[in-house]
C-alpha cells in the first residue's frame, strides 16, 4: 500500500502531461484584432481540502505554460469511441438510484447517462419536497450550484471563436476599474486566468461575504483589498466571485446580460427548455426540487437563497435532468452547429494542475492519478482514462456531471439535499464503463444487482441500441 501511493504521488508531481493533454488539446478560432461553511467551494466531497489550499506552478511542473495555453494548438485526430464494457447495465444503475431514494435516505435526485449521442436514461427519483410530496420527474428543475462554471466557460469561448475576444484578451480591457491590492495584477489578469481559477487570489476569496448577503459590485471593488497569493496565471485557487468577472467580459462584449448570452447561445440552440437563471427563475418553473437539510431525523425543505445566485456565471444556472442530458449530448460533441469540435477540445483541456483534488474522497484517492482545470471543466486521470468533471454544492443542493471522451459516455447526477449518499453514483458508472471490478462506492442494498437480475430481463444492452430518453417516468418508491 505504501508503495503503491508513492507512485500516486510521483504521477502527480508529473501532472497531467502524457495522458491527459494529448487526448485534449485543440483550440477556438482567435481573431488577432479583437482583444462560516463555504458551501458552493464546489466538489461536493471537497470539505477537506485545506481553506486556502494553493498550487503554485513553482511546486510541480505546468499542465500548459500560461503563454501557451491560449495559443491555438492543432487538433487530435478523431478516434473511434470504445465501446462500453460488458458489465454497463443502465437498469442497475436505475434501481441503485431508486435505493438512495428509499424511505427518504436522499428526498429526490435525477440522473441523466447519454451514450454515442443517445438518451440512454434522464429521469427523476423521490420527491421534490418533504412537505408536498410531488414526484421528481425528468422535467423537474434542480439548483445546479458550481456546475453552472462549465456554461460560463462556454459561452465565453463562443465569443473566442467568433472573434469578439481572445483568451489571452485582458480583463481590465472590459473592466476598467479592476484593482488589485497589487498595482499590476489587475493589468496581467486574462480571460483564460480567470476560468481556469488563476486570478491570484486566496481559495474562495470573499465568498463568506456573500453568504451574508453582500452585493457582488461591492465585493468586486473590494478586491482592491484582498491578499495576493501570487501574480494572476502562476498558481491556482478556486473562486466564486473573482470567477464571476468573466459575466462582466461577456456584458461587455456581446451587449448582453450574462444570463441572457447563455440562453440565446446554449439553451435555446440545444433544447434546454426548462433551463434558467437566479433565484426568480427557479421559482417559476413549472416544477421545481426544493432545497433539503438535516433536521432531527429526518429532512426538512427550505426556500433557496438568494446569495450565491447573485454570481451568475460560477453558480446561477436552474436545469432539469432532460436539459442537462441535451448538455452532455453538445459536450460529447454531438452538436456541432452549437458546439464545434475546436471548442470542445479548448474547454476540456488542463491549463493548471490541481493535485489535492486527488485526495477529497475515497474514490478520487483509489481512481484518480492526476487532475487539473481548464476552462470551466476539471480534468481527471481516471484510473488511465480521461474523465471532464465538475461537482456542486450549495445549501440543500449538489450535484456531479462527468464526460469520458474515450467511451463517448456523459453522466450527470442531480440531489435536493446536503447528503453525500448519491456521490458515489458517479464513480460506479464510471467503473462500469471502462470495465473496473466493482468497488463498494454506494451505500445501497448490497444484494441490488442479484434483484435487479431477477427484475429485469432481458439485461440493457451496454451499448444503448435500443436506447432512447425515459423522460417522464417518475417514482417515490422502490420498484
Amino acid at each position: 500500500m505504501k508503495s503503491r501511493h508513492a507512485t500516486r504521488r510521483h504521477l502527480a508531481r508529473l501532472g497531467l502531461i502524457g495522458l491527459l493533454l494529448p487526448a485534449a488539446l485543440g483550440s477556438a478560432a482567435q481573431s488577432p484584432g479583437v482583444q462560516s461553511t463555504i458551501v458552493d467551494s464546489e466538489d461536493i466531497d471537497a470539505d477537506i481540502v485545506e481553506p486556502h489550499a494553493i498550487v503554485p506552478l513553482s511546486e510541480r511542473p505546468a499542465v500548459v505554460s500560461r503563454e501557451d495555453a491560449v495559443k491555438p494548438q492543432p487538433l487530435m485526430p478523431v478516434k473511434q469511441a470504445l465501446p462500453l464494457a460488458a458489465g454497463f447495465d443502465v437498469r442497475l444503475f436505475e434501481a441503485m438510484a431508486q435505493d438512495l431514494v428509499a424511505n427518504q435516505r436522499v428526498p429526490g435526485l435525477a440522473m441523466a447517462i447519454v451514450h454515442n449521442g443517445q438518451v440512454l436514461s434522464a429521469r427523476g427519483y423521490g420527491i421534490t419536497d418533504v412537505r408536498s410530496a410531488e414526484p421528481v420527474d425528468a422535467h423537474t428543475v434542480f439548483r445546479l450550484a458550481s456546475l453552472s462554471k462549465a456554461f460560463a466557460g462556454t459561452v465565453t469561448g463562443m465569443l473566442v471563436s467568433e472573434g469578439a475576444l481572445r483568451w489571452d484578451s485582458h480583463v481590465v480591457d472590459y473592466m476598467p476599474s479592476l484593482r488589485f491590492s497589487d498595482p499590476l495584477a489587475a493589468q496581467q489578469l486574462t480571460v483564460a486566468d480567470v476560468l481556469s481559477h488563476r486570478v491570484g487570489l486566496g481559495r474562495n476569496t470573499y465568498d463568506r461575504d456573500i453568504e451574508r448577503n453582500a452585493d457582488y459590485h461591492d465585493l468586486v471593488q473590494r478586491l482592491s483589498a484582498a491578499p495576493m497569493t501570487c501574480q494572476p496565471g502562476n498558481c491556482y485557487a478556486y473562486q466564486n466571485v473573482a470567477f464571476s468577472l468573466i459575466g462582466d467580459v461577456v456584458f461587455a462584449t456581446s451587449g448582453q446580460f450574462f444570463s441572457e448570452a447563455v440562453s440565446r447561445r446554449i439553451f435555446k440552440p440545444l433544447g434546454m427548455n426548462d433551463a434558467s437563471y437566479g433565484l426568480d427563475g427557479i421559482q417559476a418553473s413549472t416544477r421545481w426540487a426544493k432545497p433539503h437539510v438535516r433536521a432531527g431525523g429526518g429532512w426538512t425543505s427550505l426556500m433557496p437563497k438568494p446569495t450565491y445566485y447573485r454570481l451568475a456565471p460560477a453558480a446561477g444556472v436552474n436545469a432539469s435532468i432532460q436539459d442537462m442530458a441535451q448538455w452532455m449530448i453538445a459536450q460529447t460533441g454531438h452538436r456541432p452547429d452549437v458546439l464545434p469540435a475546436p471548442l470542445l477540445a479548448t474547454l476540456q483541456a488542463p491549463i493548471v494542475g490541481t493535485p489535492p483534488e486527488m485526495r477529497n474522497s475515497s474514490w478520487r484517492r483509489d481512481r484518480l492519478n492526476a487532475a487539473g482545470y481548464g476552462l470551466g471543466w476539471r480534468v481527471f486521470d481516471y484510473a488511465g482514462h480521461r474523465v471532464v468533471f465538475h461537482g456542486g454544492a450549495v445549501q440543500g443542493y449538489r450535484g456531479l456531471m462527468a464526460v469520458m471522451p474515450e467511451r463517448d459516455l456523459g453522466i450527470v447526477v442531480l440531489w435536493n439535499s446536503e447528503s453525500g449518499l448519491p456521490s458515489g453514483l458517479m464513480p460506479t458508472i464510471l467503473d462500469r464503463a471502462i470495465g473496473l471490478p466493482p468497488q463498494r462506492w454506494l451505500d445501497v442494498d448490497p444484494n441490488i444487482e442479484v434483484l435487479h437480475a431477477a427484475r429485469q430481463q432481458p439485461s440493457a444492452p451496454a451499448s444503448g441500441e435500443s436506447g432512447g430518453t425515459v423522460s417522464n417516468r417518475a417514482a417515490a418508491t422502490p420498484h
